[in-house]
C-alpha cells in the first residue's frame, strides 16, 4: 500500500492529518527498492488504493472537489470508496499535477525490476460523493442519467430510496445532504445503515431487482458498458492484472461480459478474485472468467484456526479436497489488509509459529502464494492508528508509518537479528516457489490418509509434490515442540511420484541439512521437526 509502505515518518499521532504523519509518494518506490522486492521471489506487485478515493485531505488547489469528512471513513479515507474511477490518488503524487504520470512511471520500473502490477478494481460501489473530474472526453459520470424517483431502473447505475434522506444511525453528518438516499454498499438498500455498515460508499446497479430478484441483463445494463470502460482505461495503462473486490456482490453475467472484452484486446491481463461463497466458485472461474479466486474459507480460515484455535492439522486434507478440481485457480494468502497480521496479539504473537502454515500455504499446490508488506518482516500492528484503532491490522483509513517496514528502508543492516533470521525464510522459501518445479508445476499427494498417527497427534500435516523425476517430501509440524515424525510412505504415493525402492538422500531445501532415507513400499521413515517448523525435503537417490 503506498501511502504506508514508504512513509518513513517515526512521530506519527492517532488521527493525524498528511502533513503531520507523511505519506508515501508513486515516486519513493524506485529501481532499487523494486530489486529488493524482486529479490525476496516476488513476481507481481499488487498496489493497493492507486485509484482516487474519498479523503478528508483537501485538493481543492487542483481542480479536484474535495469530499464532505462526515461521509469518509478515517482522513486518509478507504481505497474502497473510490470518488474517481479515471484518476489516480492524489496523496501518492510527489507533484498533484502529475499524478498519472508519476504513476505511468512507477507501472514502468516495476516491469523493468522484472515484474508484473496489479491495481484494485472495485466493482461493487463508490463513495457516496462519486464525481469524475479526470474522465475522457465523452464519458458520462455514474448516476448523470439516473431516473431518482425510481428504487430501481435497469438503466440506473444507483438505487434510490425514494422520499428519504440518508440518514445513518449514530451518525454526525455534518452539513452533508443526500435526497433521495442511495443504497449502501453492503446492500443495504433502505436510508439508515449503521456505523458497521459501509456508509461512506454507495451500491452500484448491475441490473437485478433486489425486491423480487428479477434479472435484466438485455438489453446490455448501462452500468455494465461504463465499468466495462473503466477496466480498459487501466489496461491501456500498462497494468498486468486487477484484484476485484467483493466479486460475490457483483453478477457472474457481468464478469463473463467484462473480462472477455478486455481480454479480446488485453489477453494476458489476469483477473482476482476476492470471493468469500464457495458454492460460487466455480461459475466464477468458469463462467465468469476469472483467472484465480482468494482461498480464504478453504485454506485460510483452517490454517489460522490451527495456528490460534487448536484446530486439527488433519483437516488441511479437506480444504484441498473442497477445490480439487479448480486448484491452479485458486490463491492463497496468510495476511492481507482485511485480515490480522499474524505477528499481532489478535493471530500468533509470534511470527515464527506461522512459519508451518507459510510453508504448506505456499506449496500446498500450483497455485500462486500472496504475501502482504511488512509480514516478512514479523509487523505486528500494535498501533491504534486512528479510525482503525489497535484491532492487529495495518490501517488502510489513516496516515501512518509501519515500524517493521520503517526500519527496513531506512536502515535494514540494523535490523533485530530475528527480524532478519524471519526475512531470510521467506526469501528462501518464496525463491524456492519458483525454481522448484515440483513446487510451481508438479502434482501432489496428500500422505494424512496413510498415517492414522499423525491424525491422532492433530500437530503433523505430510505431502508429496512431484515433477517428472523430482520429489520434494513436505512436512510441517505445527506444535510448541520438538517432535521425531514418523511417517509412512504408501506404495501407492511412491508409483504417483515415479519413486524406486532404495537408499535416498534427503536435503532440506529450507535448512541445507541432510539425512539417509532408506525407502520402500509402505515403509517408515522418520524425519526430526522442530517446534513450529516445516521441512522440504528433496529425495535423490544414493545407490
Amino acid at each position: 500500500m503506498p501511502r504506508w509502505f514508504t512513509n518513513t515518518c517515526d512521530h506519527c499521532i492517532p488521527y493525524g492529518t498528511i502533513t503531520q504523519n507523511g505519506c508515501g509518494h508513486f515516486n519513493d518506490i524506485d529501481a532499487q527498492l523494486l530489486r529488493r522486492i524482486r529479490d525476496l521471489g516476488a513476481t507481481h506487485v499488487w498496489y493497493t488504493g492507486i485509484i482516487e478515493h474519498a479523503t478528508a485531505t483537501d485538493y481543492s488547489r487542483y481542480g479536484i472537489a474535495p469530499c464532505d469528512p462526515h461521509v469518509v471513513k478515517g482522513l486518509a479515507g478507504s481505497p474502497y470508496a473510490i470518488r474517481d474511477y479515471y484518476d489516480v490518488d492524489p496523496d501518492l503524487a510527489t507533484d498533484v499535477r502529475h499524478r498519472m504520470d508519476e504513476f505511468q512511471a512507477l507501472v514502468e520500473r516495476t516491469h523493468r525490476a522484472g515484474m508484473k502490477v496489479i491495481i484494485d478494481f472495485v466493482p461493487n460501489h463508490v463513495a457516496r460523493q462519486y464525481a469524475s473530474d479526470a474522465k475522457p472526453a465523452g464519458v458520462e459520470d455514474l448516476g448523470a442519467n439516473d431516473d431518482q424517483g425510481m428504487f430501481f431502473s435497469p438503466n440506473n447505475n444507483f438505487f434510490y430510496i425514494t422520499g428519504e434522506p440518508f440518514a445513518p444511525q449514530d451518525i454526525d453528518l455534518g452539513d452533508y445532504k443526500e435526497f433521495p438516499a442511495r443504497a449502501t454498499g453492503n446492500d443495504c438498500y433502505h436510508a439508515h445503515p449503521g456505523c458497521n455498515d459501509w456508509y461512506e460508499t454507495i451500491k452500484l446497479n448491475y441490473g437485478i431487482d433486489p425486491w423480487n430478484g428479477e434479472r435484466h441483463f438485455s438489453p446490455i445494463p448501462d452500468t455494465w458498458r461504463k465499468m466495462n470502460d473503466i477496466l480498459l482505461f487501466w489496461a491501456e495503462k500498462g497494468i498486468d492484472g486487477f484484484r476485484c473486490d467483493m466479486v460475490h456482490m457483483v453478477p457472474v453475467e457481468f464478469w463473463h461480459y467484462a473480462i472477455t472484452e478486455v481480454k479480446r484486446r488485453f489477453p494476458h491481463i489476469i483477473f482476482i478474485a476476492e470471493i468469500y461463497d464457495t458454492n460460487l466458485y466455480r461459475s466464477y472461474i468458469h463462467e465468469g472468467g476469472f483467472d484465480y479466486l482468494y482461498d480464504k474459507v478453504t485454506l485460510y480460515d483452517k490454517l489460522i484456526g490451527i495456528l490460534c484455535h487448536n484446530h486439527s492439522a488433519a483437516d488441511l486434507t479437506q480444504c484441498w479436497q473442497t477445490i480439487d478440481d479448480i486448484r491452479p485457480h485458486m490463491l492463497n494468502f496468510l495476511e492481507n489488509h482485511d485480515e490480522v497480521r499474524l505477528a499481532s496479539r489478535q493471530c500468533c504473537n509470534d511470527p515464527f509459529k506461522a512459519l508451518p502454515a507459510l510453508v504448506v500455504s505456499a506449496t500446498i499446490g500450483t497455485a500462486p502464494f500472496m504475501f502482504y508488506a511488512g509480514q516478512e518482516l514479523g509487523e505486528r500492528a500494535d498501533d491504534a492508528e486512528g479510525y482503525s484503532g489497535c484491532d492487529g491490522r495495518t490501517t488502510i483509513f489513516d496516515y501512518w508509518s509501519v515500524p517493521t517496514l520503517r526500519q527496513w528502508l531506512t536502515d535494514a543492516r540494523r535490523l533485530p537479528q530475528t527480524t532478519k533470521r524471519l526475512r531470510a525464510f521467506y526469501r528462501k522459501l518464496l525463491n524456492l516457489c519458483n525454481s522448484e518445479p515440483a513446487i510451481s508445476e508438479g502434482g501432489f499427494y496428500d500422505l494424512m490418509y496413510a498415517n492414522e498417527d499423525l491424525q491422532r497427534a492433530r500437530k503433523q500435516y505430510a505431502f508429496l509434490r512431484h515433477c517428472k523425476t523430482e520429489t520434494l517430501l513436505i512436512v510441517a509440524n505445527f506444535a510448541d515442540e520438538q517432535v521425531d515424525c514418523a511417517l509412512r510412505l504408501p506404495a501407492h504415493a511412491l508409483q504417483c511420484a515415479g519413486i524406486k525402492a532404495g537408499v535416498y538422500r534427503a536435503t532440506d531445501l529450507l535448512s541445507g541439512t541432510s539425512q539417509q532415507m532408506k525407502i520402500a513400499d509402505d515403509c517408515l521413515i522418520h524425519t526430526p521437526l522442530a517446534p513450529n517448523s516445516a521441512v522440504i525435503l528433496k529425495l535423490k537417490k544414493s545407490h
